[in-house]
């Protein structure tokens, strides 16, 4: 297994992962839109997100994460980072693999210098809540979004 940057190429995979996280989405049956080729560029031309993606070793992308990082005057001015669309395959969960891409996420966190690691989560994903709370993620606050 291999944490990497996302490239381009990775893009159909990711989008197959978020489209679906109770079944596997073939890639090749997923378009990549002007919307998504977009989204891309602005994340990894950015300093403070990067897509991350967890390849197996014949390259087949198995979890993906967005990571990032928010600067801020609370906390003392401390970096936060913010991690967000993570996915497991759906045939690949169970095997410890979400475990070990948060706990890479949260190791690239602290080694930048953040003293916080957040997310949210869609009140649904039940199993995620519970899997989030075995790595000491703790319900703080309540997260409220206002689709525009």
């Amino acid at each position: 297994m291999e944490f990497r940057t996302a490239t381009r190429a990775d893009l159909p995979a990711i989008i197959a992962l978020l489209r679906d996280e109770e079944k596997v989405v073939d890639p090749a049956t997923v378009e990549v839109d002007e919307a998504y080729a977009r989204a891309f560029e602005a994340v990894d031309s950015d300093p403070r997100n990067e897509m991350i993606v967890l390849v197996d070793g014949d390259g087949t992308v198995l979890g993906c994460l967005q990571l990032t990082y928010i600067p801020g005057l609370g906390r003392h001015g401390q970096e936060r980072a913010l991690i967000e669309a993570v996915r497991i395959r759906a045939d690949h969960r169970g095997a410890g693999l979400g475990r070990t891409l948060l706990s890479w996420a949260i190791d690239r966190a602290r080694d930048r210098g953040c003293t916080l690691v957040q997310l949210t989560s869609n009140k649904r994903r039940t199993e995620a809540h519970r899997f989030y709370a075995s790595l000491g993620f703790a319900r703080s606050h309540d997260g409220f979004k206002l689709v525009l």
